[in-house]
């Protein structure tokens, strides 16, 4: 097992299994938890020995997302602003690139970037009190890290408008009549079992046919994400130096309806 900050790795034969792992802070994707993340994927992608990978998380929450605090101190510093849409652009594109296919264990939330990686991978094991939500609005921001990508991919152009434009979330059970998860289980202690053996299966099959099948699979969405993610993701860092972003941020914190400017 390989381990870093935020997220461990450990292989099983011809499997890989990421692990968002640092559940205190809900699996969010501050600065080190997206150095880690970029950093698995570029290493399993170079990894000839491995086959097909599980993405899971500990805790509770698969990923409550951003971190409002990174958000902050974005707000008031271009650098960071740039920094995090540097990084949003390599983590999409590194997972739709990932030659091996990867299973998503969402055992519980999957929100805002969270969402956007489940989205993002080939196919998604999720308990039924599972939740999956892009809230990029609700905090004042563009869905650019990738969500305007993935949702009209995998739910069709206006659901992905409905739940991008207002943030609500789907349960798992909907999620899963519309096409966003792919394998439905009962209990979160069965989804990580459940992946695996998905992942084993895919293991087992030719390789070279699996990884092109992926590979021409995702080149249309790739294609897609070419056209849209430099866009969303400017839309995205001209929010981020919003003062919505702060209100909205303040208003999520202290449970009470924002005061928005528009500015």
């Amino acid at each position: 097992m390989t381990a870093t900050t935020g997220l461990t790795t450990e292989r099983d034969g011809a499997i890989a299994i990421l692990t968002l792992n640092r559940p205190e802070l809900l699996n969010r994707f501050d600065e080190p938890m997206h150095a880690d993340f970029i950093e698995a994927i570029d290493d399993l992608a170079n990894d000839v020995d491995i086959r097909a990978a599980v993405l899971s998380a500990s805790g509770k929450t698969f990923s409550a997302g951003g971190d409002f605090e990174l958000m902050r101190r974005a707000h008031s510093d271009p650098a960071i602003r740039h920094a995090i849409i540097h990084d949003a652009r390599r983590l999409l594109t590194g997972l739709l690139s990932l030659p091996q296919p990867i299973v998503a264990a969402v055992h519980g939330p999957a929100i805002g970037l969270g969402a956007t990686i489940v989205l993002s991978c080939d196919a998604v094991v999720a308990a039924r009190g599972a939740r999956i939500a892009d809230s990029h609005v609700a905090a004042g921001l563009v869905a650019g890290d990738g969500g305007a990508v993935v949702w009209p991919a995998t739910a069709g152009i206006l659901r992905a408008r409905r739940h991008l434009l207002t943030g609500d979330a789907l349960d798992a059970e909907s999620a899963f009549a519309l096409g966003l998860v792919t394998d439905l289980v009962d209990e979160p202690d069965q989804v990580l079992p459940t992946s695996i053996e998905l992942a084993e299966r895919i293991a087992a099959l030719p390789p070279l046919a699996v990884r092109l099948t992926k590979r021409a699979l995702n080149h249309g969405l790739l294609q897609r994400a070419g056209e849209i993610l430099d866009l969303s993701l400017a839309y995205e860092e001209a929010t981020l130096a919003s003062d919505d972003l702060l209100e909205a941020i303040a208003a999520l914190k202290e449970r009470r309806p924002g005061e928005f400017s528009g500015r």
